[in-house]
């Protein structure tokens, strides 16, 4: 059977860059195992399949050409972002419904946002702190000021690391089986490094991102690990902005710039308590996909 899967550029950064997911709509005529097989044909790290639900406006599933996975940030923005720019949502509000429960979407332009839960922090033991910086080549002197590693779960469990400057994200060769390994152990999707240096003036980290244990190796934007990060920075490093900008994609060997936008919302004790994390998704191309169904 041929298939016709739009690829869409979400969280480009300016006419530029982005980090591609496949789209495809009508989902609900496949069964799990033929998504599956269509998601390792298209050979993205993410693809998003769309369905009617009785529980929000659209139903998001979404493969890795390995496995499904609860969450999608790139693919859920580009989803909705390609959705309002074929017609098929007019207004300014949306939801999806996942495997794991439903979740606000904003649309502002051509940009959609999605919802994140508020975040929770875990602290390492000096044995898990020890084996992060042996998988990432680092040492101590290597980390961010100030900037202990935790990790921060707003829906989905990231490590974030603090380091000095751009040149030590440049210069990083992350020892992936060791990633994937303590990914494995503390239920993470992976690792987001970054540091306060940025390529554009007025945002407020440049980031890099290794996902070993869901088959990527670096990833060129991520707005389900953004909204961690943007937490980390607000609550535990003291940057009180209600909205920030994240960098991902401009440092990797092969550059793919991406822009994240992350809006944060505050309780009464200027804690964050939630969040919607976005940016604009582009068309790149509709691809042909064969596949034996």
């Amino acid at each position: 059977m041929n298939i016709e899967v739009p690829i869409i550029n979400a969280f480009v950064d300016g006419q530029r860059g982005g980090y591609p997911a496949g789209v495809v709509l009508d989902a609900e005529r496949y069964t799990t195992a033929q998504k599956q097989q269509i998601a390792a044909a298209v050979g993205l790290s993410e693809t998003a399949f769309v369905s009617p639900s009785r529980e929000a406006d659209f139903k998001l599933e979404f493969f890795t050409p390995h496995r499904q996975i609860a969450h999608c940030g790139h693919a859920t923005v580009a989803t909705f972002s390609y959705l309002r720019q074929i017609g098929v949502l007019d207004r300014s509000e949306s939801s999806k419904e996942t495997i794991d429960g439903c979740r606000s979407i904003h649309l502002d332009g051509d940009n959609a946002y999605m919802e994140q839960l508020a975040p929770s922090y875990q602290r390492l033991t000096s044995v898990q702190r020890t084996a992060l910086l042996a998988s990432l080549r680092l040492d101590e002197k290597d980390l961010l000021s100030g900037a202990e590693p935790r990790v921060v779960n707003t829906g989905n469990g990231f490590m974030i690391v603090g380091v000095k400057d751009a040149q030590t994200l440049i210069a990083l060769r992350a020892d992936l089986e060791a990633v994937n390994t303590l990914s494995e152990q503390l239920d993470l999707i992976g690792f987001y490094l970054f540091s306060p240096e940025t390529q554009a003036a007025g945002r407020q980290a440049g980031t890099r991102m290794f996902a070993p244990r869901y088959g990527i190796n670096e990833e060129a934007a991520t707005g389900m690990a953004a909204g961690p990060l943007a937490c980390y920075l607000h609550d535990l490093l003291g940057q009180k902005r209600l909205q920030i900008e994240i960098e991902q994609g401009h440092l990797m060997p092969t550059p793919s710039p991406s822009l994240i936008d992350v809006r944060l919302q505050q309780d009464s004790k200027g804690r964050v308590k939630g969040l919607m994390a976005g940016g604009r998704a582009d068309v790149r191309e509709v691809r042909q996909i064969s596949v034996a169904i």
